[in-house]
Order: C-alpha cells, then sequence, then structure tokens
C-alpha cells in the first residue's frame, strides 16, 4: 500500500502525463482516423498505438539522461527547456490551439490515407463499384495508422517525451518512484485504449462545452507545473 507522501507524488505526475498525452482529446482523432474500419481493426489499431507509446516513453525514461549527456546538456538545462515547451502547450490548451491543431492534422492525415487508397484501388480494379455510405472498410485494405499518427507524435510526441524525462530527472535519486513514473505511463496508455475501445460513446456524450471547460482547467494546472519545472531548473542551475 502506498504512503500518503508517495501518493502525493504521484498526483502530480500522473496529472502531467494525463494531460500532455490527452487521451480525451485524442478519440476524436482516433475517430477521424479508422473511420468506415471494422471494430476488430480499431482494437488492433488501439492496442498497437498504446503499446508502442508506452516503449517509446519507457525507453526515453531509462535513457533519455543518458542520450542528454552524449550532447553535453545537463538536467537543470533541460528543465528548463522542457518547462517551456510544456508551458507553451498549456497556453494552446487555455486557448483552445491544442485540439484544433490535432484534429487539422488528424483530417489532413486521414485524407492523405483516402486519397492513397483510392488511387491503389483504381489501379488495381478499375471497373470496381463504388463503396457506399455505410460500407466497411475490409481489415486487410484499412490503412495502418497505429504507429504514425497515432503513436507518433499524438500519443508520444515531444511533450510526452519531454514530460517523461522531466519526471525521471526529479527523481533521479529515488529507484521506486522512477519505477511508478514509468508505472503512471502505463496506467494512461490503458485509460488511452480505454477510450479508443469506446471512442464513439465517449464521443457522443462529452459535449463540447465539458471538453472546453475540462481542456482549460487542465491547461492551468499543467501551465502551474511547467513554472515549477522551469523554476526547479533555475534553481539547480544558478543556487545548487
Amino acid at each position: 500500500m502506498p504512503s500518503f507522501d508517495t501518493l502525493n507524488e504521484l498526483i502530480p505526475v500522473f496529472v502531467t502525463l494525463f494531460v500532455i498525452i490527452d487521451p480525451l482529446g485524442l478519440v476524436p482523432v482516433f475517430i477521424v482516423l479508422t473511420q468506415g474500419t471494422s471494430a476488430a481493426h480499431r482494437r488492433r489499431m488501439a492496442i498497437r498505438a498504446c503499446i508502442t507509446s508506452f516503449f517509446i516513453l519507457a525507453a526515453f525514461a531509462l535513457i533519455g539522461e543518458g542520450l542528454l549527456g552524449i550532447f553535453g546538456i545537463h538536467m537543470p538545462a533541460f528543465r528548463i527547456a522542457g518547462g517551456t515547451l510544456l508551458f507553451l502547450i498549456a497556453l494552446e490548451m487555455l486557448f483552445e490551439k491544442r485540439s484544433q491543431k490535432r484534429n487539422e492534422r488528424a483530417e489532413q492525415v486521414h485524407q492523405e490515407l483516402e486519397d492513397d487508397h483510392d488511387g491503389e484501388k483504381t489501379k488495381t480494379d478499375s471497373t470496381s463499384a463504388p463503396q457506399t455510405a455505410g460500407h466497411t472498410i475490409p481489415d486487410e485494405e484499412a490503412d495502418d495508422i497505429s504507429i504514425f499518427p497515432m503513436s507518433i507524435p499524438f500519443l508520444s510526441g515531444p511533450g510526452a517525451i519531454a514530460s517523461v524525462m522531466l519526471l525521471m530527472g526529479k527523481f533521479e535519486n529515488n529507484i521506486a518512484m522512477q519505477a511508478s513514473v514509468i508505472g503512471v505511463v502505463a496506467v494512461v496508455m490503458l485509460i488511452a485504449f480505454t477510450f479508443f475501445l469506446a471512442s464513439n460513446v465517449v464521443a457522443k456524450r462529452l459535449s463540447p462545452t465539458v471538453a472546453t471547460v475540462v481542456s482549460r482547467l487542465l491547461g492551468m494546472i499543467l501551465a502551474a507545473l511547467a513554472v515549477q519545472f522551469i523554476i526547479d531548473g533555475v534553481k539547480q542551475a544558478f543556487f545548487q
């Protein structure tokens, strides 16, 4: 049973990763990218995207600081830079720019995949009848969107990678807490997987007003956490 102090440390970790990865905000993106595919295909895409993203973030959590060292970058500098990045993301959430960019990117990728798919189909079967609106794309013809763009850059993008490395650096002398950070990454990915499986239900139940309020509230919390990372970096760089 985790102690009260441990739980107090884990809550900001969970909030940071949940806000940055934003599984709830990725539901509309997942719906757009898997439109017209079967439930089995959507389940495979969700599983593959979440597992891939977990391993990417876990890898950066374990070896990220070593990679920085190769380039002569120390953790105080990374804390300041990472905190600044997270603060900019928080501003985008507060002013509703982040979800808009994600949806636009998802629509663009979806259109590109559809164009490629239609082009290949025209070459192989120019005499086939056009698909109807309710037609389900066969699994072997459906596009694999699990790695790009779902895993990279949506689930394990620069913000998520920076957050994991910052959190690991925060607990650099506490192996148990570092293991807990990786555990929290797994929990957030499990939540994302659950949301993706129930994407249609979540999208129907979550009104735009509620989504906006939640996004701005989490953006404010993330901004405060980002400022704390910057303060910690400045203290460590100049006063220790």
